[in-house]
């Protein structure tokens, strides 16, 4: 286990890092982040269908099919690049990139997972809180009022960030139209029956920090990710990109590079 992300390789070339967000959210969550990439990088961060305001998409039904339609906006950004990205997902993100690669290894240069859920689901409590549909609308709504807003800040973002950004952050979990499916199709069976991936190199990415999906939870993960390196970064809570984000996004690029150098 590495405690930093490493040195760049590969100086010169340009990598496109395609980030793929958790619950609640979609690809404004990496918008800091985004801006801050260094000379060579660039980070692409699309919102899925049902999440943040972007309209549900009825047909998504499995996380094979979240993953299938990601793989087509990785297809678009590989042909305008003439090269696949590096793939990046984050809590769900990582759930729906996992899925994606453990079936269609090519589509991706790398992949990093940063705080994917799947490992313990059928044993952590708050999983078992959301089994139920009135439980998910209070929790959605709780989530996005104003009132609790402080209290949401101080929780999910100890470190700090700019108020506008948090403001989005909780604003998008109102219009989230697919928050409670997540619970239903993120389960212990799904991740029992993934393959394991085995020919893209692998980073398992973790915050010291993160009170929301504790990094005991890589060991789990790292069993559907054999030969994955785990990488460990003091002072990150679970939203670094939004708290951090110029540290955020200078680990981001470098593990990338070193992702594309092999």
């Amino acid at each position: 286990m590495s405690d930093e992300a490493g040195t760049d390789p590969a100086a010169g070339t340009v990598v496109t890092v395609v980030a793929v967000h958790g619950n609640g959210g979609g690809g404004e969550r990496f918008a800091l982040a985004s801006r801050a990439m260094p000379i060579g990088t660039r980070l692409v961060a699309p919102t899925l269908p049902g999440f943040s305001t972007r309209p549900r998409d009825p047909s998504l039904t499995t996380v094979a099919g979240y993953a299938d339609h990601l793989a087509g906006e990785l297809q678009t950004i590989a042909a305008a690049d003439g090269v696949a990205p590096v793939l990046l997902g984050h809590g769900i993100g990582g759930s729906i990139a996992l899925d994606l690669v453990s079936r269609r290894p090519s589509a991706v240069r790398g992949l990093i997972l940063h705080a994917p859920v799947g490992a313990h689901l059928d044993t952590r409590l708050f999983p078992k809180l959301m089994s139920s549909g009135p439980a998910r609308a209070v929790v959605r709504r709780a989530i996005s009022a104003k009132l609790p807003r402080p209290l949401w800040r101080r929780l999910f973002f100890p470190h700090g960030a700019p108020r506008a950004a948090l403001d989005e952050f909780f604003d998008a979990y109102r219009h989230c139209a697919v928050f409670g499916d997540m619970f239903d199709l993120i389960t212990a069976a799904w991740f029992d029956g993934l393959s394991p991936v085995r020919d893209v190199p692998v980073v398992l990415l973790w915050g010291a920090e993160d009170r929301v999906l504790r990094r005991g939870q890589a060991d789990a993960v790292g069993d559907k990710v054999p030969g994955a390196e785990v990488v460990l970064r003091d002072g990150w809570d679970h939203f670094p990109m939004i708290e951090q984000p110029e540290e955020y996004a200078d680990a981001i690029a470098t593990i990338a590079r070193r992702l594309v150098a092999g």
